[in-house]
């Protein structure tokens, strides 16, 4: 079955998606049959955003990525803002996304 919404509930959302009808399908097609998928994968999706952007604002504070060091070597502060995401996501992942 063809779920016509799932390109808009946005990259965690779609994400979370193929995870669950990979490892739970009859999960996907009970929520499906009461109409909360979408609700659903909006919420999984709005609450991965929010998290990543907490651990990224963070970890970044922490570790002194600051404009600072933005204005002093901007590829050394690139840098650290990729590893910085890299490392968000991967929670993001672990704790919203694939469980």
């Amino acid at each position: 079955m063809k779920d016509e919404f799932i390109s808009k509930v946005g990259v965690y959302g779609q994400m979370h998606y193929r995870y669950l009808k990979e490892t739970k399908p009859s999960t996907v097609n009970v929520m499906r049959m009461k109409g909360t998928l979408r609700q659903y994968l909006e919420e999984v999706n709005a609450d991965a955003e929010a998290m990543l952007a907490r651990l990224e604002t963070e970890m970044a504070k922490s570790e002194g990525v600051i404009e600072a060091l933005k204005q002093r070597d901007q590829m050394e502060w690139v840098a650290r803002k990729n590893n910085i995401r890299a490392r968000a996501m991967e929670i993001v992942q672990a704790e919203v996304i694939y469980v």
